[in-house]
């Protein structure tokens, strides 16, 4: 059995946003049911409930881990953890800056593209991560793998990743728009135990033909849902930027993407302070539900 755990589901600053007074975000501060709460994108996924691989760590990752159990550490012996592996997606500052939060010489695996693993090598405040006991491998690109933990055990799980439609990281940005690109700058991941299959895409600027050939028929699709519309941002006096813009496709395109697809379950990850489908009682919401998609909360738990 493939299980899997939504660690966070807000995109970047989660939600409320520590700087945000928009109105999604004044209600979850106020504790309004229908508001709730979202730390920064992440999931865990197990193939046997003991050892756990995290997509992504985001840097609400110390918060996400004391409010999973899943993840605490076993009573024996003095230092340990059931994270055995990291799969990272990407290297904007919202999949990578919850590593930090796993210096003490810990055994773990981390993977990444040779992309993602070069911001890595290029920043040395990730040195904190002693190469003694967390080892960095390549994730090869359209190539089912099987991950294994800190001592070089197979997890029992397949991992396969593939490139979407993305963006550099924000602090790499030079001068204007650097464009998209599908070289590795942001990945999806199928991750596969027992037979049971699904897809981790937390961001993605558009559906391309073999992307959708891909998902056609997927079991369970978690999918980049930052915006609901693309010019939502700007609209909402939050930014000049368009989703197009910051490598994300809004969630009426994505609707639309999906329709003729035939994926079983969808869910949307990554959503924004600003998106109002984050509210329980919003009209979005309710479209949403009506086309079969949920909205991910922290917490979630998925078994396939």
């Amino acid at each position: 059995m493939l299980r899997a755990i939504v660690l966070g589901a807000g995109a970047g600053g989660g939600f409320p946003q520590w700087n945000s007074a928009g109105p999604g975000c004044r209600r979850a501060r106020s504790g309004d049911p229908a508001a709730k709460p979202r730390s920064q994108a992440s999931l865990a996924v197990s193939a046997d409930g003991e050892r756990w691989l995290l997509v992504n760590a985001s840097p609400d990752l110390r918060a996400q881990m004391a409010a999973t159990p899943a993840l605490h550490p076993r009573p024996e012996p003095l230092r340990n953890s059931p994270i055995a592996a990291i799969a990272l997606t990407g290297a904007e500052v919202d999949t990578i800056a919850g590593l930090l939060n796993l210096r003490e010489r810990q055994a773990f695996r981390l993977y990444g593209t040779p992309t993602s693993l070069a911001v890595l090598a290029e920043n040395p405040i990730f040195r904190a991560l002693n190469p003694e006991f967390v080892t960095r491998e390549v994730m090869p690109l359209h190539t089912a793998f099987a991950p294994v933990d800190g001592q070089g055990a197979p997890l029992g799980l397949t991992l396969e990743a593939y490139p979407v439609p993305g963006k550099v990281p924000l602090f790499a940005e030079g001068a204007g728009d650097p464009g998209l690109a599908e070289d590795g700058e942001a990945v999806g991941l199928a991750i596969s135990a027992g037979g049971a299959a699904l897809h981790y895409i937390p961001g993605c600027a558009m559906m391309t033909p073999a992307l959708a050939e891909r998902l056609r028929g997927a079991a369970c699709v978690l999918f980049d849902g930052t915006l609901y519309t693309d010019d939502e941002m700007i609209v909402a006096g939050a930014g000049p930027k368009t989703g197009r813009r910051m490598g994300h496709m809004s969630m009426t395109e994505t609707m639309a993407a999906f329709a003729p697809l035939g994926v079983a379950r969808r869910i949307f990850v990554h959503i924004n302070n600003t998106n109002p489908a984050l509210l329980d009682d919003s009209p979005e919401r309710a479209a949403l539900a009506a086309a079969g998609w949920d909205v991910a909360e922290d917490g979630m738990e998925i078994a396939l």
